[in-house]
């Protein structure tokens, strides 16, 4: 069977070309901070997407230390597949936010930062200067450039410090991501 995935449903196609929609159940997780829980699953969600896209170069040691000092917002399936996950510090500043591409544009990534600014005062971030996939996402929420810094990255790329801006209607917006 084929399938192809629409918001929270998938449609599996029979070898007889007949569509059969089935419900997709993603639950909302948050990992305390010191826990390895999924640790695994979102570095290779982080691999996949440095694959594919050629972001999220962190080292593996590098990654689980910071993932263990966050807490993690995570979208999980019901077969334990991790659809996405904010890893953010007590103060909102968000250290890795993928999602998979399967899934992205279904509104996951809105969600997991709705799930980091409903615990936090503010909500801020860095985003590669190249990355205009990620400052498009963060604009549409919002966001705002704080300021550009040279050389941020390991291989010498800059990186944009954004901070989430009082924007009228994303409260409104936060509320109804927080309440799905």
């Amino acid at each position: 069977m084929a399938r192809v995935r629409r918001d929270a449903t998938e449609e599996l196609y029979s070898p007889a070309g007949y569509a059969v929609a089935v419900s997709v159940t993603v639950e909302k997780r948050e990992i305390p901070r010191g826990s390895r829980d999924l640790l695994d699953a979102a570095w290779e969600l982080k691999e996949r997407i440095r694959r594919e896209y050629g972001l999220l170069r962190q080292r593996r040691r590098f990654f689980a230390n910071a993932y263990e000092r966050t807490t993690v917002h995570a979208y999980v399936t019901a077969d334990d597949h991790l659809v996405g996950f904010a890893a953010a510090r007590h103060d909102g500043y968000i250290l890795f936010l993928a999602v998979d591409p399967d899934y992205q544009g279904e509104g996951f990534g809105e969600r997991l930062v709705g799930a980091v600014a409903g615990t936090a005062d503010s909500v801020s971030c860095h985003a590669r200067v190249s990355n205009e996939r990620a400052l498009g996402f963060y604009r549409h929420l919002g966001f705002e450039i704080v300021r550009e810094i040279d050389n941020y990255y390991e291989d010498g790329e800059g990186a944009y410090y954004l901070r989430l801006g009082e924007r009228e209607g994303f409260r409104e917006r936060l509320s109804e991501y927080l309440r799905r």
